[in-house]
């Protein structure tokens, strides 16, 4: 259970072996990407407004091996799902339609629900993004996608580390030159292009520039971002700070989002709408309503001018932003109690002013601030399904995880019984970027 290198060479060979009876190839000729897993300790929900957020990825993720195809299909078998994605690259793929209403549709749920779960979709995608940036994809892939155990529907951006592995895939075998925040770029249009949600670039920038040991902070509105450091053993400020810290990752046992909420596009909209209302107040008709254009005593100025909802979701903004800044600067000088201490009041926050959450990750999340040695916690996502990141002192990372699963267990039995005791709470260390092996 402990944190692991990954992944590992059998891990790797498993992959090329597959591989290897799919396409007919050499294992020699198999290379495999590495797509990471992601979490943010700081600055949720706020990457779509142009906030500055904090991420690192995990060593769990995506594993895709693959052999390049001169004949231009592509064939994906994935180690979760059953079927076979099959298509060539030469096919136009049409964005999905995204705008018609509930009722618009009903009369075609049957054949729309079977495409929304066609997991094939993301590989489609990446063909788009790439072609309709004129790059040239004349070779396909075949190939077999995987990801950690136990992670599926996590809250960890998979989806983000599956649209960047096609990607990464699909430049290998067509010997395109990508940089990461090229590729940051045409993830977004996967993601919100292709497949129509309106989430912002945290989730792939964290994949494609993450290093292992370093929190990665970017701006989301210049793209800009930097990789700091802990500071060495001997230049820590305060003896009584943790040296060494684990990550855990702690399941819920939820796949399905149990939530009346509307759902994360409509948190878009309403912060959309309060930075349109403060922008407006002030006089400013022009800047694009975000809340990264409204300044700080703007916002002091013209609260008072958003209904309640409204303020809520520009309260979070406003904080998380706040934390942030001052988590980068507890992190480069070691004050992890400190770090731990903003993490925990973004979880609260995201539950109360950013209104996202589920009885059962809220539980996880208190019964976290209370586990032995954890510095803080908060929801990996919205907290509608999947897990609960939190720091926790190395020392005490295997009692925490076992206390963890124990109260997890009491109040949610029917949830924590579906999941397996190995996985139930992983111990995780922070990983490097996605790459091909």
């Amino acid at each position: 259970m402990a944190g692991q290198c990954w992944p590992s060479d059998t891990e790797l060979n498993e992959m090329r072996e597959i591989v290897t009876k799919m396409a007919n190839v050499n294992k020699e000729e198999v290379r495999v990407v590495v797509s990471p897993y992601r979490i943010c300790p700081l600055g949720a929900h706020i990457d779509h407004q142009g906030g500055t957020v904090s991420a690192m990825t995990i060593n769990k993720g995506i594993l895709l091996g693959f052999s390049p195809s001169s004949r231009g299909e592509v064939v994906i078998r994935s180690g979760q799902f059953q079927g076979e994605v099959n298509f060539r690259v030469d096919e136009i793929q049409q964005p999905r339609q995204t705008t018609k209403t509930k009722n618009e549709n009903s009369a075609k749920d049957s054949s729309e629900l079977q495409e929304q779960c066609d997991w094939g979709r993301y590989a489609r995608g990446a063909v788009h993004a790439l072609q309709s940036r004129g790059n040239n994809i004349s070779k396909g892939i075949i190939g077999y996608i995987c990801g950690s155990e136990g992670l599926d529907s996590s809250g960890l951006s998979s989806s983000a580390a599956v649209g960047v592995a096609y990607l990464l895939a699909l430049e290998h075998a067509n010997n395109l030159a990508i940089s990461p925040t090229e590729n940051i770029e045409y993830d977004r249009l996967i993601e919100n292009e292709y497949l129509g949600l309106k989430n912002g670039i945290m989730d792939q920038s964290a994949i494609l520039l993450s290093s292992h040991g370093r929190l990665m902070c970017m701006n989301c509105k210049t793209k800009a971002y930097k990789l700091i450091h802990l500071p060495k053993e001997q230049e820590y400020l305060e003896s009584e700070q943790p040296k060494a810290t684990k990550i855990l990752l702690a399941l819920s046992g939820l796949k399905q989002a149990l939530t009346n909420n509307p759902g994360y596009n409509k948190r878009v909209a309403e912060c959309r709408e309060a930075a349109r209302i403060l922008l407006e107040a002030s006089g400013d008709y022009k800047a694009e309503p975000i809340l990264s254009n409204v300044e700080p005593e703007v916002y002091e100025a013209y609260k008072c001018k958003l209904e309640p909802d409204l303020a809520k979701r520009a309260e979070h903004y406003f904080s998380e932003n706040t934390r942030v800044m001052k988590g980068i600067e507890a992190w480069a000088m070691g004050k992890l109690k400190d770090f731990g201490m903003l993490i925990a009041a973004s979880g609260w926050s995201s539950i109360q002013n950013y209104e996202c959450g589920s009885e059962p990750l809220i539980q996880l999340y208190e019964i976290l601030l209370r586990a032995p040695g954890v510095l803080g916690a908060r929801f990996s996502g919205a907290g509608f399904r999947g897990c609960c990141i939190a720091f926790v002192e190395a020392h005490l990372a295997t009692e925490a995880a076992s206390f963890v699963r124990t109260e997890y267990l009491r109040l949610q039995p029917e949830l924590a019984s579906q999941l397996s005791e190995d996985t139930a709470v992983l111990i995780c260390e922070s990983g490097d970027c996605a790459r091909v092996i």
